[in-house]
């Protein structure tokens, strides 16, 4: 039986029929892919496969999960063509795929309703439910209509409607992390939520916790929370639920693993495979999964797996992952998606736990029906996909007078308009503020006043791209003429790709600044073009506009630019009061200038979105105390990061590999605390206009954490989506006071670092991390209020590999509260018996 499926699989992979591209994920030419692939290379793989079948896997009782089974290329048949052998197995096989049935309560309704519908449902029309089907949305779904179930309607993405008119471009996923703030998350949500649900969008492609930002020069970083997975997640979470709240539903992505755009698909031009992540169980856990915990946990529909191999296994057929970790372990209930054009098998994905192919019929189609009648299939997996994807849309009562679809082309004439962005231009600008992050301020350059009346604004950064809508859908430019760039012609708002946004207008710094100096009865001289402007010596207030760029496709370059940092310095020569404002996709560099005695002020302004002169005037001119924090580390040198700097592979490598394990949970802030390098600026670190203290620390431990507790969570106790339910239990309370001690009105970000017991015994403990913040105010001068932590099971416990459960050790754990990942105001214990 095995033997039949992986050899059907195999064949079906290696067919030589087309299978349907997309523009979405074009290559950076704007070029779909190549399908086919060599007759000799079908029977290779086939070969290679009875092969390796003769050589079982481990059964899935593990204790170190290296994740499945793997396609073969060109193995044994010639050699010339490299073996895949050696890397089969890597990734244990978990086998069969786990059955939905609505166990947790939230889905337990919708589990009904979606049974009763599946046995009226033919076998045709049950793997209709399962694939890419002609639409006006980036997905469509197959639709039934005697059941009056619809095609469904899958849109980008994580930060906007993307490619429609009339919706909103909110702040990307890296700026919103910026803020520290949960509320600010929530609002986000909704409105995001609000606006797919009133054009009729019933499944949409975001929060995104992966990429989480391993590699620094990743080009997706910014489209998620960043590379602490506690902060991460919160956002993921919060985000993710404020969406299905307003009634769509959410897809978490990507599981797991896509952390650099170098070779991180199938190349169908040349057969060479993508690279590899190559990730021991504890790193997986306690990095990649923790986020995605976070979004099971609060009812998430949706998860898309991810292009790349993890552990040699691609993403969307590697059992162990979705079988193992997502459906078993972490008992999700809704769909898994695959990334579009993602598949790369037929019989393989669908018994890995693939539901959902997009955005066409793959390699399924009516192959997977025939895979069904010769058992390659069997139809309970497949009643299994189709029962998923229609409880998560039952789960949003989406069949109960959902919204017209009103989606549409910009060469497509239609009636009415339909216009979702209420008054989200407030919250955005609000966000938008509240994730700007001021890292430099020197004697009180900042806030600018009514005294600085004369301001020079200089930069390409300041103004609006001229002509930036060459893409319909990707405000700056597409795939086939952003490859490469480092920054941006214009002002910076969003990133690049299938997470960038369509903003309905963009204000810019200079139109912002402009009309703040007529109202305070100023000047302006402005240049945005040159590399040394001219200079104005009686000019009060230098601004200079700079930002660097990153975008799906290509990963970045450099974290800085030679005529970005010239331009700084050239201004910086003459004026004497040189405010520098970086818009980023993430982590810059500045050394170049920040010591500089003229440079008085660094702003690290993100990506805000549409409303981002409106933002940052605000904090400019102080109408806005500044709390956002930075959600990574800036560090002095590339070099300081080590060797998560760059991405992984050539392109010539048969088989590229990235050591995750290395590692492990060492990431940014953590790793720089292990190999004591001082950063320039740490995770956590902002200013702002005014000061606060710290006092009165006290922690409680739970009594039944301190004497009913034990090491593990009861293995009698069922798994509900999100993991074991005791994990979410509150174990301890830690309590303190922050006080407003300055002149101003002012919030501030108070975070707390755990230590567990004994890390230096393993080596791959953090000597601290991330296990709670809280944006407390905004208080008023003198004014001091309470802070409360509360940590789960969760937050106290580490990976054990040889249980495949979470630990929550014996001992002392150290507590740090401050403002950032290395200013701790207060220390405290929590001591467990």
């Amino acid at each position: 039986m095995k033997c039949l499926e992986n050899i059907g699989r195999y064949a079906n992979f290696w067919s030589t029929s087309t299978n349907p591209g997309s523009a979405r994920n074009a290559g950076p030419g704007g070029k779909a892919p190549k399908w086919k692939l060599s007759t000799k290379k079908a029977v290779v793989s086939v070969l290679s496969a009875i092969q390796t079948l003769a050589n079982p896997s481990p059964s899935r009782s593990h204790q170190k999960p290296l994740l499945i089974e793997q396609e073969h290329k060109d193995a044994i048949v010639s050699d010339k063509l490299p073996s895949e052998l050696p890397y089969y197995g890597r990734s244990p096989p978990v086998y069969p795929a786990p059955i939905a049935n609505g166990t947790t309560p939230l889905w337990t309704q919708a589990y009904h309703l979606a049974t009763l519908t599946l046995s009226n449902l033919t076998l045709q029309e049950k793997l209709n439910l399962t694939i890419g089907h002609p639409g006006p949305c980036v997905g469509n779904t197959s639709p039934i209509p005697r059941l009056s179930i619809p095609s469904l309607c899958i849109a980008d993405g994580p930060a906007s409607l993307r490619g429609q008119e009339y919706v909103s471009a909110f702040p990307a996923g890296i700026h919103l992390s910026a803020t520290f703030d949960t509320d600010l998350m929530t609002l986000y949500g909704r409105a995001l939520g609000r606006e797919f649900y009133n054009r009729g969008v019933n499944i949409a492609l975001g929060p995104v916790a992966g990429p989480i930002g391993r590699i620094v020069k990743g080009g997706r970083n910014w489209e998620g929370g960043g590379p602490d997975p506690y902060l991460a997640g919160k956002l993921f979470a919060l985000v993710g639920k404020a969406m299905q709240d307003e009634g769509v539903v959410a897809v978490g992505k990507h599981w797991v693993g896509n952390e650099q755009e170098l070779r991180r698909r199938w190349d169908w031009d040349n057969g060479q495979h993508a690279v590899s992540a190559e990730m021991d169980d504890r790193t997986l856990h306690e990095v990649y999964v923790w986020p995605f915990m976070e979004g099971l946990k609060e009812g998430m529909g949706g998860v898309m797996c991810s292009y790349q191999r993890v552990n040699h296994s691609y993403g969307c057929q590697n059992s162990k992952l979705l079988n193992g970790v997502l459906k078993e372990e972490l008992g999700f209930e809704g769909f898994v998606v695959s990334d579009w054009d993602g598949q790369v098998s037929g019989v393989g994905s669908a018994n890995a736990g693939l539901d959902l192919v997009m955005p066409g019929r793959g390699y399924w189609g009516e192959k997977l029906e025939q895979a069904v009648r010769n058992g390659s299939v069997s139809e309970e997996r497949v009643d299994d996909m189709a029962k998923r994807v229609l409880a998560s849309w039952y789960l949003l009562g989406q069949d109960r007078g959902y919204p017209e679809r009103a989606i549409w082309g910009n060469l497509e004439r239609h009636w009415p308009t339909v216009d979702v962005m209420e008054d989200h231009g407030g919250l955005i600008t609000e966000i938008g503020a509240a994730g700007t992050v001021v890292v430099k301020n020197v004697d009180k350059a900042l806030p600018l006043g009514r005294k600085r009346r004369f301001v020079c604004v200089f930069g390409y950064d300041a103004q609006v791209k001229a002509s930036p809508w060459t893409n319909r859908d990707r405000y700056g430019g597409g795939y086939d003429e952003n490859y490469g760039w480092e920054t941006f012609n214009g002002t910076l708002i969003t990133g690049g790709g299938s997470g960038s946004t369509t903003p309905p207008y963009v204000v810019s710094p200079f139109e912002a600044i402009q009309h703040r100096v007529r109202k305070e009865g100023g000047i302006l001289r402005w240049d945005f073009w040159s590399g040394n402007p001219t200079p104005y010596l009686n000019a009060d207030v230098c601004t200079v506009f700079i930002n660097s760029y990153a975008s799906e496709s290509f990963d970045r370059k450099n974290l800085t630019d030679t005529f970005s940092d010239d331009l700084v310095l050239n201004v910086a020569s003459w004026c004497s009061n040189t405010i520098v404002i970086i818009h980023s996709t993430g982590i810059r560099l500045v050394e170049a200038f920040i010591t500089h005695p003229n440079v008085t002020a660094v702003i690290m302004a993100g990506l805000p979105g549409q409303e981002s002169g409106n933002s940052l005037v605000g904090i400019l001119w102080g109408d806005v105390n500044p709390s956002g924090r930075l959600p990574y580390t800036i560090a002095k040198s590339e070099q300081d990061y080590g060797a998560v700097l760059d991405p992984a592979g050539t392109e010539d490598e048969d088989f590229p590999e990235d050591d995750f394990s290395r590692e492990g949970a060492i990431l940014d802030y953590r790793a720089f605390d292990k190999d004591h390098i001082t950063p320039r600026f740490e995770f956590g670190f902002g200013l702002s206009y005014t000061s606060f203290s710290y006092s009165s620390v006290h922690t409680t431990v739970q009594p039944r954490a301190d004497t009913n507790m034990g090491e593990w969570p009861d293995p009698r106790k069922h798994i509900v989506q999100g993991g074991h339910p005791e994990l979410w239990d509150v174990v301890a309370v830690v309590r303190c006071h922050v006080t407003n001690t300055g002149e101003l009105h002012g919030a501030e970000i108070a975070q707390l670092y755990l230590g567990v017991p004994d890390p230096e015994k393993d080596r791959k403990t953090p000597l601290r991390q991330l296990r709670g913040f809280k944006k407390v105010g905004p208080l008023a001068p003198g004014e001091t209020r309470q802070v409360i932590f509360e940590l789960t099971r969760r937050d106290l416990s580490v990976w054990d590999v040889v249980k495949q459960q979470w630990r929550m050790r014996r001992g002392e754990y150290r507590v740090a509260i401050g403002a950032s990942s290395r200013d701790f105001r207060l220390e405290s214990v929590i001591i467990l018996e």
